[in-house]
Parts: C-alpha cells; sequence; structure tokens
C-alpha cells in the first residue's frame, strides 16, 4: 500500500491538473506516483468521450509539466506520462464502478475476503448500505460482497472474443 506521503502526493497533483484538464475537455481518470532510485514517474490517465490521441497527451503533457513545475510537484527530478486509460482502465472513483457495472473486472484488495484477495470476474453491483460501499462480484457462480475501501488496485478485464 502507498505510503501516506505518496497518497497525499497523488491528491494534490490530482486536485492541481484536474481543472486544466476539465477546461481542455478531458476527465482525470487516476494520478499514479511511483518513487524510483533518483526520480519520481508520475502518470496521467486521462479521458474523453470520443477517445484520447497520441496529439492529446503531447498537448496536455507540456501544459502539466509546467504546472507541476511552477508548484514543485513532485519535489525533484520526475518523468512525466501522460496516457489514455487503454482497454483495461483503472476502477478509481465511486462513479466508475457504477458506470462499469456488469463487465469483467480484476479487483486487488488490502486483505481478503472469503479466503481471496484477488477477484477477476463479473461486477455485478456497486451500492451503498448502511454507509458501507460495497463491490458484488461474480466469481464462478458465486456472488463476492467486497467492502469498497479494502479495494487496493482495480481494472477493467477487456475480452477479444
Amino acid at each position: 500500500m502507498a505510503s501516506e506521503y505518496v497518497k497525499k502526493l497523488r491528491e494534490d497533483i490530482w486536485r492541481l491538473v484536474e481543472p486544466v484538464l476539465e477546461s481542455e475537455g478531458f476527465e482525470l481518470i487516476q494520478v499514479e506516483c511511483l518513487r524510483m532510485k533518483t526520480r519520481w514517474i508520475v502518470r496521467i490517465y486521462m479521458d474523453r468521450e470520443g477517445g484520447v490521441t497520441l496529439d492529446d497527451c503531447s498537448g496536455i503533457s507540456g501544459q502539466l509539466g509546467d504546472l507541476l513545475d511552477v508548484h514543485d510537484l513532485p519535489p525533484g527530478p520526475y518523468t512525466l506520462e501522460v496516457s489514455s486509460p487503454g482497454l483495461d482502465r483503472p476502477l478509481v472513483r465511486d462513479k466508475d464502478f457504477v458506470l462499469y457495472q456488469g463487465c469483467d473486472v480484476s479487483v486487488r484488495l488490502e486483505q481478503k475476503v472469503e479466503g481471496i484477495r484477488h477477484f477477476r470476474g463479473r461486477l455485478v453491483e456497486f451500492r451503498e448500505e448502511e454507509g458501507r460501499k460495497v463491490l458484488v462480484v461474480e466469481m464462478g457462480s458465486k456472488l463476492y460482497q467486497i467492502p469498497r475501501d479494502l479495494v487496493v488496485k482495480a481494472n477493467l478485464i477487456y475480452r477479444f472474443d
């Protein structure tokens, strides 16, 4: 699990770049921050109706790089990568889980639920009950109720059939 520092860094970068992306007609999907030996890698995933082109990524990358430099985020040297979420799109926000109900997903958890830490199946439902957010994933013929707060990583699984 990411350190508190990395989590805060991601949140700070999210708050900084989201308005820029929205003003250009894009939706911010995910921010990843990885610490390497001598530099950071910052990955920004964006999307919009009709998709994202290489020219879109290149143009936005320049704007976001300048913005991150001015705010010294992340501190020190970094490499900025801007791209579309791809076929295995990450599911990060609650609205992602709602939007992709009925799709095949991969869900990794912080701790096991019913003896399982990595689920691969169909996202049947996302709901809130008694103040708790729950994903319902069908794996095989069984339905699993997964607390949203245990999800470390989730993404779509694209089937080529």
